[in-house]
C-alpha cells in the first residue's frame, strides 16, 4: 500500500474518491481500490461467511475428544452394549486411550521430548455376526467423534470402475458436517478388509485391481498424510476442488472375517515328528474357538496381506464365535437388546410383551442354524414377532403377550392375556 495524496488523477474504481479524500490507495493493474471500500468489502465477505461457512471452514469448535476416558471406563461403557468379548475390549480400550492420548498431550515430557509417538491402528478378526461393526460404532459414540463405515470390497484401483479409497475419507467429511478439524480426529471402520488379500501368490495374466493395488493404495492413508478429498466422494477430476484432510490423527479400525486363516495357523502351530511319536508332537484343531487369538503378522502375509499394511496395523485382537449363553444375553441384556426393542414397541400400543425361557433358548437354537452369528437372532425375531405386530392393534383387549418356544420353533399362536379392568 502507498499514499497517493498528490496524485488528483488516481480515483478508487469502486467508489471513485479520489487519492486526497482516503487514507491510503492499493493499485493493481489500471485499478485502484482505496482503504474504505477494502474496510467494506471485508466486512460483507465476513457477513457471508457467518450465513453461509464453507464446507472447508472451521466451524465453530466443538467437544470431540475432550472426555479423557481411560481404559477401564471405556470397557465399562462397552460393556453396556457389546456382550462377551472380553479380551478384544481391553486390547481397543487401550488402543483408543493411547490414540487420543497421544493427540491431546498436554504435558510437554523434556525428557521424551525426542520420542515420538506412533498411531496404533487396529485389526480385529472374527467370524460373522461377533460384533466388529458394533465395536467400532459404539466407540464413536462413547467418544463423541465423528464415524463412518466404509466396505473394502467396493474400492478399486484408481481408474477402475468402484470406489477410490479417498472416498473412505469422503464419508468420514460427511459425518462431519464437513468440518475438517473435527474429521481429523475421527474413527474410520475398514470392513471386510479380508477381502482385498492378495489371490494368489503367482503372477496373473489379470490385474488384481480391487486387491493388492488397494492394499498398497490404503498404506498412506493409515499411515498419516495430507490426502485430497473430493467433497462429494466418487472419482478424482482434474477440474474438481479438492479438501485436503491430514489422516495422521484419524483411527482406523479394520475388520474381516479372514475365512481360511484358522487353516494356516494350525498349520504353524501344529507340530509333527518324523519317525517314532515323540512327547513333544502337538496337533492343533483349525476349529479349536480361540485359534484366532494366535494369529501373529506372519499368517496375514500368508493369508494375502502384504507386510506394508500389516505394518500399519499393529494392534490385532481377535473375536471368539458366541456361545449359546453369549447369543442369550445379547437378547436380553444391552441397552437395545432385540427383546427390550419389541417390549418397548408393544408397550406404545399398552401391551406388556413377556418371552419364556424355553423360548429365548428357541430363538439361540434358530439363529444358529442360520451361520450368521448376533445377525440371526435378528432374523428369528422378525419371523416370530411378524403375526403378533401385525394382529395386535385389532385386538384391543389383549393386555399381554406371552412368547412360547412354539411359537418360536412351530409358528404357533403366543398366549395372549386380557387386558386388567381398571377400578
Amino acid at each position: 500500500m502507498s499514499n497517493h495524496a498528490s496524485d488528483d488523477l488516481i480515483r478508487c474504481s469502486f467508489c471513485g474518491r479520489t487519492a486526497h479524500e482516503v487514507t491510503s490507495m492499493v493499485a493493481g493493474p489500471e485499478v485502484y481500490i482505496c482503504d474504505r471500500c477494502i474496510h467494506d468489502a471485508a466486512g460483507i465477505v465476513r457477513s457471508d461467511l457467518a450465513a453461509y461457512p464453507h464446507p472447508t471452514s472451521a466451524a465453530p469448535r466443538r467437544k470431540t475428544a475432550g472426555r479423557r476416558l481411560n481404559p477401564i471406563d471405556i470397557k465399562a461403557a462397552l460393556d453396556e452394549y457389546v456382550i462377551g468379548q472380553d479380551r478384544a475390549k481391553k486390547a481397543l480400550s487401550v488402543a483408543v486411550y493411547n490414540h487420543y492420548k497421544r493427540i491431546d498431550h498436554d504435558a510437554y515430557l523434556h525428557e521424551y521430548e525426542d520420542v515420538e509417538l506412533e498411531k496404533s491402528n487396529i485389526l480385529m478378526i472374527g467370524p460373522t455376526g461377533t460384533g466388529k461393526t458394533l465395536l467400532a460404532r459404539t466407540l464413536a459414540r462413547i467418544l463423541d467423534v465423528p464415524f463412518s463405515i466404509s466396505d473394502a470390497t467396493a474400492l478399486t484401483e484408481a481408474g477402475y470402475v468402484g470406489e477410490d479409497v479417498e472416498s473412505i475419507l469422503a464419508h468420514l467429511l460427511h459425518a462431519a458436517d464437513f468440518n475438517v478439524e473435527r474429521a481429523e480426529r475421527g474413527i474410520i471402520y475398514i470392513d471386510e478388509i479380508d477381502k482385498i488379500a492378495r489371490k494368489a501368490d503367482n503372477a496373473s495374466i489379470t490385474r488384481d485391481v480391487s486387491g493388492e493395488g488397494v492394499q498398497q493404495a490404503l498404506l498412506k492413508i493409515l499411515e498419516g498424510s495430507l490426502v485430497g478429498v473430493p467433497p462429494k466422494g466418487g472419482r478424482k477430476h482434474p477440474e474438481q476442488s479438492l479438501i485436503n484432510i491430514d489422516t495422521r490423527n484419524i483411527l482406523f479400525i479394520c475388520g474381516g472375517a479372514f475365512e481360511g486363516l484358522s487353516d494356516i495357523i494350525a498349520r504353524r502351530v501344529s507340530t509333527t515328528s518324523i519317525g517314532f511319536m515323540t512327547e513333544g508332537g502337538t496337533r492343533l484343531d483349525k476349529h479349536d474357538p480361540h485359534i484366532l487369538h494366535l494369529a501373529e503378522p506372519d499368517d496375514l502375509l500368508r493369508f494375502g496381506l502384504i507386510p506394508e499394511l500389516i505394518g500399519r496395523l499393529p494392534v490385532i485382537t481377535a473375536l471368539d464365535a458366541l456361545s449359546d449363553e453369549a447369543m442369550k444375553s445379547i437378547l436380553t441384556r444391552p441397552r437395545n437388546a432385540l427383546v427390550k426393542q419389541y417390549q418397548k414397541l408393544l408397550a406404545m400400543d399398552g401391551v406388556d410383551l413377556l418371552f419364556e425361557e424355553d423360548a429365548l433358548e428357541a430363538i439361540v437354537q434358530q439363529a444358529r442354524k442360520l451361520g450368521t452369528g448376533a445377525r440371526g437372532l435378528r432374523s428369528v425375531m422378525e419371523e416370530t414377532m411378524l403375526n403378533v405386530m401385525f394382529e395386535i392393534h385389532a385386538r384391543p383387549e389383549v393386555g399381554r403377550c406371552r412368547i412360547t418356544a412354539g411359537s418360536v420353533l412351530y409358528g404357533e399362536e403366543p398366549i395372549y392375556e386380557e387386558r386388567k379392568a381398571s377400578a
